[in-house]
């Protein structure tokens, strides 16, 4: 039986069904559901990392963790990199 990653074949069949019946609107709202979440579940972590981070500092280190140096030396030339 082929799997994909750790869900087995029926469960993803089951899935994709899911999927299906939730349409293009539906699909996207729930794009925007998980993206939000992963957001907050990486800005948690970067607070439980850095509890010394101000607002912006966490701003700065999400930027870093989603953007990469290269972007963010970029965007922030004169900035410090803040680690994530």
């Amino acid at each position: 039986m082929e799997t994909f990653g750790d869900t087995s074949a029926d469960a993803h069949r089951v899935q994709i069904e899911a999927y299906r019946r939730m349409g293009g609107a539906g699909r996207v709202a729930a794009m925007f559901r998980l993206n939000e979440r992963a957001r907050s579940l990486a800005m948690s972590g970067i607070r439980h990392r850095h509890p010394e981070y101000d607002e912006e500092r966490q701003r700065l280190a999400f930027a870093r963790l989603v953007l990469g140096d290269e972007l963010v030396r970029k965007v922030w030339p004169d900035g410090d990199l803040v680690e994530p």
